[in-house]
């Protein structure tokens, strides 16, 4: 018998990616807010989480599922300095409300959380053995959120960054890409840096967790330390598209309601040498998703 596996968030790009890999090896569910599943072969749910707090516990009662995934996050980190209500409710309870009734169903829960938990250093990647000290609200309730999860042994944690893959939901490269190949500019920060992850190696590394039955606190990113500039320049190279429409920016010049750490770039050989699996740079990421491009 197939295991059962709940995704929530499962229209997402981790979420619906998630389900692709995973169709043939598990009995999936999704969760959605207002963008239906594309994946018509799986079973799915509406559900939004800050209307109805009830109907995920409900759900997960019904279900009983040995796996939830839970990717579901506010996408923006301005709305959540500016509104710290929406982010303790989604981030926070909600994420206690569903840890408790997993505990009840038994079921292993896998959580997405941020390199955004840190305060971010330059010439530095994080490992999961530093100390995490968020600088704005979404990086601090996110850390709540971890907690929470780490309270249960079989629980995981996974810190994640800059996720991307050739996919609609794929906000970064979708902006960059789109506005070039309409000649437009594009003004990607220039003194943030992250480890930008590609969608496929993160939903596999999950599958290997599931698998191994893996449990604790892991880094899960791409192996590139690198500012969104540098990325817009890279995908722009790979694809073809002029980069003189790539114009780059600091944060002093283009405000943000959030604060935003200066590099919050993550190690992940603590998972890879656990799984047996190895995270792309970025240069082999953005091959994959371009020859993803050329074969659709």
């Amino acid at each position: 018998m197939k295991q059962k596996l709940l995704i929530i968030g499962g229209s997402g790009l981790v979420g619906s990616t998630l389900s692709e890999y995973a169709l043939s090896d598990y009995d999936i569910h999704l969760t959605y807010n207002k963008n239906m599943p594309q994946n018509t072969k799986v079973k799915s749910t509406a559900i939004d989480l800050l209307d109805d707090r009830t109907k995920i516990t409900d759900l997960i009662k019904s279900l009983k599922p040995d796996v939830v995934v839970h990717t579901a996050a506010h996408p923006s980190v301005d709305i959540c300095e500016l509104n710290h209500k929406v982010a303790d409710t989604l981030h926070v309870d909600i994420t206690q409300d569903i840890v408790d009734i997993c505990n009840k169903t038994d079921s292993k829960l896998i959580y997405l959380s941020t390199d955004a938990v840190f305060a971010g250093l330059l010439n530095k990647k994080y490992t999961e053995e530093d100390v995490p000290h968020p600088i704005n609200y979404y990086g601090k309730t996110k850390l709540s959120a971890e907690k929470i999860i780490l309270n249960t042994s079989h629980n995981v944690v996974l810190r994640t960054s800059v996720i991307y893959g050739w996919h609609h939901r794929s906000r970064f490269t979708n902006w960059i890409l789109g506005n070039i190949k309409e000649k437009k500019l594009v003004d990607p920060f220039s003194d943030q840096y992250n480890t930008p992850t590609l969608v496929d190696d993160l939903v596999k590394s999950i599958i290997e967790i599931i698998r191994l039955k893996i449990s604790g606190l892991y880094h899960a990113t791409g192996k590139t330390c690198i500012n969104r500039y540098e990325f817009a320049l890279e995908l722009a190279d790979k694809f073809g598209y002029d980069k003189n429409l790539i114009k780059s920016v600091t944060s002093a010049q283009k405000k943000q309601d959030a604060p935003r750490p200066i590099s919050t770039c993550l190690s992940s050989s603590k998972l890879e040498d656990l799984i047996n699996y190895q995270f792309c740079n970025i240069k082999n990421g953005i091959s994959f998703i371009y020859e993803k491009s050329i074969s659709k």
